[in-house]
């Protein structure tokens, strides 16, 4: 697992491979500060990126789970925007 720190948020992106098969599946979970120092509040709970893809290396996996990562982060960042 790997993870990245963009403005506080934790995004956490992960392959895994897929049981039965040769192929990796992709994984994505993001977190942002919470109130408690020592916690962060679990945002985007861990989800495959998509069900009906899956990649034939881990590499490929991983770099689909950080991109995908960085657009639900950039989406809940928007969506927070518009709050009043």
């Amino acid at each position: 697992m790997s993870t990245t720190n963009i403005d506080g948020y934790e995004i956490e992106f992960t392959a895994e491979p897929l049981a039965g098969t040769n192929e990796w599946g992709a994984y994505v979970a993001i977190f942002a500060p919470s109130d408690n120092p020592m916690h962060l509040a679990n945002i985007y709970p861990r989800q495959r990126v998509a069900a009906d893809v899956s990649f034939s290396s881990e590499a490929d996996a991983e770099e689909a789970a950080q991109q995908a990562g960085l657009d639900a982060l950039k989406q809940l960042r928007a969506q927070g925007d518009q709050q009043p």
